[in-house]
């Protein structure tokens, strides 16, 4: 990817490696966001596995600004994170997953149809955003027609998320998280009628295992359940969407490889992959350190926070041949757009479902689909995610 390329597209500056540019060591402090910085595949898969000197309890530093920790599965440790995630674990086993096939099927080809008859489609607000966040909410059991509502509070959250650091100037800080935190609260409030209904009203969905499921022997706190499922409905959908629109973007810029997919469907799951690793969706993860720690030649002080950069990673040279490519067929491909160790995302395997489903059906249904290049992809302007947030397509000649 070229650096004019990458400036067409917004891609944040912090996201060097997009352009063309690897980082100078793996491991490093970076002074514009005042965090260490871990950048090599195989250090960030030593921090992800090491939980005891790597915390996900990054709500201890900044607790004023971290009024959702409490639930929050992805800032737990062991062994509390284990029990708690078991609560879901019956949701995204394999054979319920597979289960799911015969709906997300039926939902992604009542989503292109209503495309059907149009020269033109924009991908994430027609199927992208909807399929995921409709599947996701009929599990939990909120209704999916809030999905607009859904979307305007995700939409707020990662706007602001990227124009807040640990350096800004602290008045404009103060009030970017106000307004993230507004909108967090008023998800947070939806899911909690919800959550108390199902108190009442018990049904055959997975908010009402949260409601009456116990860990430790007692049954989950209002707050802690209510930010479980937060995390669910935002990580459910968000993975799923760009996903999705990021390898679209991979096939129209690679064409020789889109026709091998196109003419060999088994090849579908590798293209995502490759996907997943070229354009990881959460592109980077927090931790603080419990102790002091060294790292790949660098001493890290104990209560450090630091920055892990999964796509730095997933396209370090030492560990992938020729890695700003798109190649389908690239194996091994041990990339961490899922995320590795005890925080794995429970719910890849329900991402790489729908995204096996959505994208077949969609170039079946339209072979000739390209970007339109009066209108080239968005990308979210967040250093932590690389996704599209629009991407305008042509479905004929």
């Amino acid at each position: 990817m070229t650096v004019e390329f990458a400036d067409q597209w917004g891609i944040h500056p912090q996201q060097f490696w997009m352009r063309g540019r690897r980082p100078e060591r793996p491991v490093r402090f970076d002074s514009e966001i005042g965090m260490w910085c871990v950048y090599g595949h195989r250090e960030v898969m030593t921090v992800l596995s090491d939980p005891a000197t790597f915390s996900s309890n990054i709500g201890r530093t900044a607790p004023k600004e971290n009024l959702f920790a409490s639930g929050n599965l992805t800032q737990m440790d062991p062994p509390r994170h284990n029990r708690v995630r078991k609560l879901i674990g019956r949701a995204f086993t394999a054979s319920a997953v597979e289960g799911l096939a015969p709906r997300i099927e039926a939902l992604t080809k009542e989503l292109l149809d209503q495309v059907v008859g149009r020269d033109r489609m924009e991908l994430v607000n027609d199927l992208a955003y909807p399929l995921p966040v409709i599947v996701i909410a009929e599990m939990l059991g909120v209704p999916a027609d809030d999905r607009r509502l859904f979307k305007q509070w995700v939409d707020t959250l990662l706007g602001n998320t990227e124009k807040v650091s640990l350096t800004e100037d602290e008045g404009e800080r103060q009030a970017l998280l106000s307004e993230a935190l507004e909108q967090s609260k008023k998800l947070l409030n939806y899911l909690a009628e919800h959550a108390e209904d199902r108190r009442k009203r018990p049904r055959e969905d997975l908010l009402t295992r949260l409601v009456t499921s116990e860990v430790d022997g007692a049954r989950l706190q209002p707050e802690e359940l209510v930010n479980f499922a937060y995390i669910l409905l935002l990580a459910g959908h968000i993975t799923t969407t760009m996903l999705l629109g990021n390898t679209v973007v991979c096939l129209d810029a690679n064409p020789a490889a889109a026709a091998k997919i196109l003419a060999d469907p088994a090849m579908w799951p590798g293209a995502m992959e490759e996907s997943l690793r070229l354009f990881s969706p959460f592109a980077s993860l927090n931790r603080i350190t419990s102790a002091e720690v060294e790292l790949a030649g660098e001493r890290i002080p104990a209560d450090t926070m630091v920055m892990v950069w999964l796509g730095a990673a997933n396209r370090d040279p030492r560990v992938f041949p020729d890695p700003d490519a798109f190649l389908p067929d690239r194996n091994p491909n041990p990339h961490l757009g899922f995320g590795w160790g005890n925080h794995f995302c429970p719910g890849a395997g329900l991402a790489r479902l729908e995204g096996r489903i959505a994208l077949r059906l969609l170039y079946e249904r339209f072979p000739r689909l390209r970007t339109d290049p009066d209108a080239p992809p968005e990308f979210n302007r967040s250093p932590n995610t690389t996704g599209i947030r629009a991407l305008p397509l042509l479905l004929t000649d």
